[in-house]
């Protein structure tokens, strides 16, 4: 699985990070940064959980 950002949509609010901070982290500027685009088989599930909690709805799953 693959998760992507609509950075048009992104408020860089942190929902996901605190869902699943092994795959997104806020940078130094406060944008989000997918650390792994290509998300382990043992986060698929946070990563899920990150993208339905999305408040603006701008992460999505590719492939």
């Amino acid at each position: 699985m693959k998760v992507e950002v609509d950075r048009d949509l992104c408020e860089a609010n942190a929902v996901c990070v605190g869902i699943a901070p092994g795959v997104f982290e806020l940078d130094d500027d406060d944008e989000l940064r997918i650390v792994r685009a290509e998300v382990p088989e043992d986060q698929v599930e946070l990563v899920s959980q990150a993208i339905d909690a999305c408040p603006r709805n701008a992460l999505f799953k590719s492939r």
